[in-house]
């Protein structure tokens, strides 16, 4: 693991330039209009065609390419990194793995040439290799989920996050530029969050390997502002999410009849969410403001059928 500062502090962003790559999707929208609220200036880094509302400045371009990532780094102080393919089947596996990988570097390594002294990257809860890996029994080696779990990865799209947290630490190495990975789970609006759940709850085993974890579309653009602010530094990568599962059972309950052998290094109160979140809060101040109002309710057995 990288040097950490544990004692962050917010320095602020107003009149700052902050070049977000991946500004038109779900966390860059939402994260564009947040850091122009804060009083940033935001430059948007889009495909063509694409538009980001609360940036004053956007760059039709591709972040594999090295000319369009140095145009949009222009007067830049902070870079966020959102731009990939999200999923092993947003595309073949070759465009998947090599889309996040080249993307990831190109723009850090731009970044820390020009002299950007802090980056913050959408790293995923699927760099430990297990939620769209090849066995669809595997188990973690132990709950809670933490920074050092070892990764077990058998598909591209997670190959390719947990490479790019060796070239956030790489270019922290060479350059200096200090680098935030903030590892999310599945990240969408409040509505979807709640169809979610609604699946879950019925049938709770496909969400064992990301322990049942969320996180608002909204928090997660809090947190990318809480790491550009924060004085951590270092390569630093770790999960965030809301701290209860998206399911209505205790987690205890649901742990022993789903993962009965998976060691757990802690016992889990009422339904709280089986992943350590002690660096989020720690490091940048992490905490989620949107969380599922769901009433506790004992396991059925037809959950389990």
């Amino acid at each position: 693991m990288a040097n950490r500062d544990l004692n962050a502090a917010t320095t602020g962003l107003d009149g700052k330039r902050v070049m977000v790559t991946g500004a038109a999707g779900r966390i860059g929208s939402a994260t564009t209009l947040r850091l122009a609220e804060a009083g940033a200036q935001v430059t948007a880094l889009c495909q063509p065609g694409q538009d980001a509302p609360g940036a004053d400045r956007v760059v039709h371009g591709d972040t594999r390419s090295p000319d369009d990532v140095a145009a949009a780094l222009d007067d830049v102080e902070y870079v966020v990194h959102l731009a990939a393919l999200i999923h092993r089947d947003a595309g073949s596996a070759y465009d998947v793995y090599t889309t996040n990988v080249v993307s990831t570097f190109n723009v850090l390594e731009r970044a820390a040439r020009r002299g950007v002294r802090r980056a913050v990257v959408a790293g995923s809860i699927n760099r430990y290799g297990l939620p769209q890996g090849i066995d669809p029994d595997a188990r973690p080696a132990y709950f809670p989920l933490d920074t050092d779990i070892p990764p077990d990865v058998s598909d591209w799209y997670s190959l390719s996050k947990l490479n790019d947290e060796n070239t956030s630490r790489m270019v922290w190495r060479r350059w200096g530029m200090d680098v935030v990975t903030l590892r999310f789970p599945h990240v969408n609006s409040m509505a979807a969050i709640e169809e979610l759940s609604v699946r879950l709850t019925d049938d709770p085993r496909p969400g064992l390997t990301e322990g049942w974890s969320y996180l608002d579309v909204r928090d997660a653009a809090l947190a990318i502002e809480l790491a550009l602010e924060s004085t951590a530094a270092g390569a630093n990568a770790f999960y965030l999410a809301a701290p209860l599962t998206s399911i209505p059972y205790r987690t205890e309950d649901v742990l022993d009849a789903l993962a009965p052998e998976v060691p757990r290094r802690k016992r889990f109160v009422e339904r709280e969410v089986p992943i350590d979140l002690g660096d989020a809060q720690r490091l940048i101040g992490f905490h989620a403001e949107h969380v599922l109002q769901l009433e506790t309710r004992e396991l059925p057995p037809q959950a389990l059928r």
